[in-house]
């Protein structure tokens, strides 16, 4: 039961909630709280945490978190041991990848595009050496064969090339190789237009700098 829940660890605390290890009666979850959300943004903290919560709704069974509860100013998900790809890298692990690309399938057969999977952290590498994503709050979620989704989960098949080439350059396909080279009119449109505002907003008015989700810049 929630009520019995005790916090283990702070995890992050960022504009848009608090996020927190707990544990309950039955183990340990994470805890999404919009509490302390200031009043001039409650409305976009709320927004995208519902945005995970109908995401993880659609994930049973996958390597991803498990909704557990939200009711509108918390949501509880399942908690994953492991740690972020930046964390414990995948250096030539050929088998890592090929199953992250299984799990990448599996979402978009699901009707989910993650949309944030070029941050590392969002990439977990968990105990025995799996693959699993986290982070769902800016995941879009629809028809599996709308040509929109198909779109954004193309993006999400670059971002996951991106880091096999980082980590596993020697395990890419020469089509692999062809579609790192062939970015979509969305990436493009998006560092035209999206980026510039994205930065201002997080840099200058939130004051949030996390590169790209490898931690604060020194």
């Amino acid at each position: 039961m929630t009520i019995d829940a005790i916090e283990v660890a702070a995890l992050k605390a960022d504009s848009f909630g608090r996020i927190a290890l707990m544990r309950d009666g039955d183990g340990l979850f994470v805890r999404r709280d919009l509490a302390h959300v200031p009043l001039w943004l409650r409305l976009p903290a709320w927004w995208l945490a519902r945005r995970e919560a109908l995401a993880l709704g659609r994930v049973h069974g996958l390597a991803a978190p498990q909704l557990l509860r939200w009711d509108g100013r918390r949501l509880d998900r399942s908690y994953l041991d492991g740690a972020a790809m930046y964390q414990r890298p995948p250096h030539g692990d050929v088998a890592y990848f090929r199953r992250a690309r299984r799990l990448l399938q599996q979402l978009h057969r699901s009707g989910i595009a993650h949309n944030d999977l070029a941050k590392e952290a969002n990439w977990l590498v968990l105990a025995d050496g799996a693959p699993a994503v986290i982070d769902f709050q800016l995941a879009v979620c629809g028809r599996p064969r709308a040509r929109w989704l198909r779109l954004l989960a193309r993006e999400d098949l670059r971002h996951l090339l991106k880091h096999k080439r980082t980590y596993c350059p020697q395990a890419l396909t020469p089509i692999e190789r062809r579609l790192l080279k062939r970015p979509s009119w969305l990436r493009q449109a998006w560092f035209a237009t999206g980026k510039p505002v994205y930065r201002f907003v997080t840099r200058r008015i939130l004051h949030w700098e996390d590169n790209e989700g490898q931690g604060p810049k020194p």
